[in-house]
């Protein structure tokens, strides 16, 4: 006869122990996220300015090339064609805004007193990704408003595509701002490094101008830029819905380019290791 196991009183304690410190986990990242929505509620002057830079470029930079670029050579009018570049533009600015806080707060002492709570470092910086994933996402939604004004249509199923497209660019931008800041100690470092580094990945999204109108060796490091994915998949998420709009200069492998959600799940995979990678390095005692 086979013996009846009972749990034991140990096992009968770690349940409950274990339920406990996934709640305090989860109120962390509750807590982190918050905080990061109240900053955007009371900060309205420096989130209007931050959404002015990429209104602008699309109204003044894109109805000043428009009268000199055909509308043959994109498939569209230069400003739809610099719709998908601004949102990733308007994305941009609060994802590396985390990272730079992550630098402040460790100055200020502000981190150490976060470091005190009984939840562990991974679930502080996983926190910090999704606050800043939000806000950059509601104010990319904030320019979705201005879709009509470039000539694309209100539709509910591209704005959800187009807002879909924005959190996945948003968590891969944030992720890859908090791997970039978890290493360094100064602000100035870290802004110097997005001074030199940043521009040019944003010329090399295929945002203003077609990839395909680069040299050979700028469209390789193109292949390599996340921003250059993040725009063709809101992009070709436009052309999904509104068929008139080609997506003209995207990334390219071979000569060929590649799926929709090949590309998509690209961005998701370097997202999640460079959040991994920050975790890690975190995790380590200050």
């Amino acid at each position: 006869m086979t013996a009846l196991t009972l749990p034991t009183p140990a096992d009968s304690a770690t349940e409950p122990r274990r339920t406990g410190r996934l709640r305090r986990e989860l109120r962390a990242v509750h807590a982190l996220v918050h905080r990061d929505l109240l900053r955007l509620a009371r900060q309205r002057v420096p989130t209007g300015l931050m959404l002015l830079h990429p209104v602008l470029y699309l109204f003044i930079l894109g109805g000043g090339l428009a009268a000199l670029i055909p509308a043959g050579s994109l498939g569209v009018g230069y400003q739809a064609y610099l719709f998908p570049g601004m949102l990733m533009m308007t994305v941009q600015t609060p994802a590396i805004m985390v990272g730079i806080r992550l630098i402040t707060d460790r100055q200020s002492g502000y981190l150490r007193e976060l470091l005190m709570a009984p939840v562990s470092r991974s679930t502080l910086l996983l926190g910090s990704c999704a606050g800043g994933t939000l806000v950059a996402t509601v104010q990319g939604a904030v320019l979705l408003g201005l879709a009509g004004a470039v000539g694309l249509p209100y539709d509910p199923v591209l704005l959800a595509l187009l807002l879909g497209g924005m959190v996945l660019t948003s968590f891969t931008l944030t992720a890859l701002s908090l791997a970039l800041a978890v290493g360094l100690r100064s602000p100035e470092t870290f802004h110097t490094l997005l001074g030199v580094v940043m521009m040019p990945l944003l010329f090399l999204s295929g945002g203003f101008f077609p990839l395909a109108s680069l040299p050979g060796w700028a469209q390789g490091l193109a292949a390599a830029n996340p921003l250059a994915y993040g725009v063709d998949v809101l992009r070709r998420s436009i052309t999904l819905r509104v068929p008139g709009q080609a997506a003209a200069g995207g990334v390219e492998w071979a000569g060929r380019r590649p799926p929709l959600p090949l590309e998509a799940g690209l961005l998701l995979a370097v997202g999640a290791l460079a959040l991994l990678w920050a975790a890690r390095r975190f995790s380590r005692p200050e």
